[in-house]
């Protein structure tokens, strides 16, 4: 186990308050039905001089847990880069207490997923080899996804192979009852290409028991597959958001999710969360209009339609929300963003958190 203060380069002097309701709502029972967020106490979590990105929440026993990547050498895929998990009683103070890497491979876009009492982060992982991977050798059939694990949060076992995994570029996970389910995207066939082609990519549910062997399930996307957040009622119905090269998708599936229902979103979603916050769901990701710079967004989804609430400070290189919901009013949100400058004008790569509180 590791254990030292998360740090930054600068004090976290951020102190936003925002307060971002709809626009031009029809009716007095739509605005209800998506009412205003107050997003405050807006504050960089961690920054170490190195590139981090792609974060994650989770609540575990007592403490809340905080996940992402860093790297020294940038976004890119690097086998110098490693994923940091921070641990917290109260969403304000952080500590480091695990910190792992995979020789020769890129360790990257860390997830959290409860089962079995157990805490696992995933992290999907290209092969880089002993240095910087050149963008035309990215292959997705040299992927393969780890895992770390704890019982209690301060033992880990760290990391392990996945079984089932390779060739597949994992993502989001979800369980429900004694089993649990991760996305996979992958080439169609196993293409040996390096080149990726998104046309023949494709995107696998896969199945667990334990949470490190994994099987197919199913295919849900049988061209451009991509990052794919799954969502479970109690009664086994799946919700899902799915990143496309276009609009975003909404997906829908029943046991045993062999058939789907897909419908297109509005507007693309990069690194997308899908939520329940109360008896309403929460969408969050990258949002990229034409002749406008990104940012990370938030919106209700209401009768299949997203609805923003809040644009949270950001800009180039972000998104990857978490959440956590401590009540059906008050929530935490972490993402990360190259919108900062360092003392000498240079553009970071930061973790960010912000409260989240319905207004009365």
């Amino acid at each position: 186990m590791t254990k030292n203060i998360a740090c930054t380069t600068r004090p976290c002097w951020l102190l936003v308050v925002l307060i971002i309701g709809s626009t031009a709502w029809p009716d007095d029972a739509a605005a209800e039905e998506a009412p205003a967020v107050r997003v405050s106490n807006v504050r960089r979590a961690f920054h170490n001089g190195e590139h981090n990105a792609f974060t994650d929440l989770v609540r575990f026993r007592d403490r809340l847990y905080l996940t992402f990547r860093s790297c020294p050498d940038g976004h890119m895929v690097h086998p110098t880069s490693s994923i940091i998990v921070l641990a917290s009683r109260d969403g304000r103070e952080w500590e480091q207490v695990h910190r792992f890497s995979v020789q020769k491979r890129d360790t990257r876009d860390p997830h959290f997923l409860v089962f079995r009492d157990k805490l696992f982060v995933y992290t999907g992982t290209w092969y880089s080899g002993e240095t910087t991977l050149p963008r035309d050798q990215y292959d997705l059939n040299l992927h393969l996804g780890y895992a770390d694990w704890t019982d209690d949060g301060q033992m880990w076992h760290s990391p392990i192979l996945l079984e089932g995994t390779f060739g597949h570029y994992i993502w989001r996970a979800a369980a429900l009852g004694d089993k649990a389910y991760l996305c996979g995207r992958r080439k169609k066939n196993f293409a040996v290409d390096p080149q990726e082609e998104r046309r023949i990519r494709e995107s696998a549910m896969l199945e667990s028991d334990d949470g490190l062997i994994w099987r197919h399930r199913t295919l849900f996307q049988e061209t451009h597959g991509n990052e794919t957040a799954f969502l479970f009622e109690p009664d086994g119905a799946l919700l899902a958001v799915g990143r496309r090269d276009g609009p975003a998708q909404l997906l829908r599936s029943q046991p045993p999710y062999v058939d789907w229902e897909r419908k297109e979103l509005d507007r693309y979603i990069g690194g997308p969360l899908l939520a329940r916050w109360g008896n309403r769901y929460l969408v969050g990701g990258r949002k990229q209009l034409e002749g406008a710079a990104p940012r990370t967004s938030l919106y209700w989804l209401l009768n299949d339609q997203l609805h923003e609430f809040a644009e949270l400070p950001s800009g180039g290189d972000t998104s990857y929300p978490g959440f956590v919901a401590f009540s059906p009013t008050r929530a935490l949100v972490s993402w990360y963003s190259s919108h900062e400058k360092d003392s000498a004008g240079a553009p970071i790569t930061a973790i960010y958190l912000a409260d989240l509180e319905i207004d009365p």
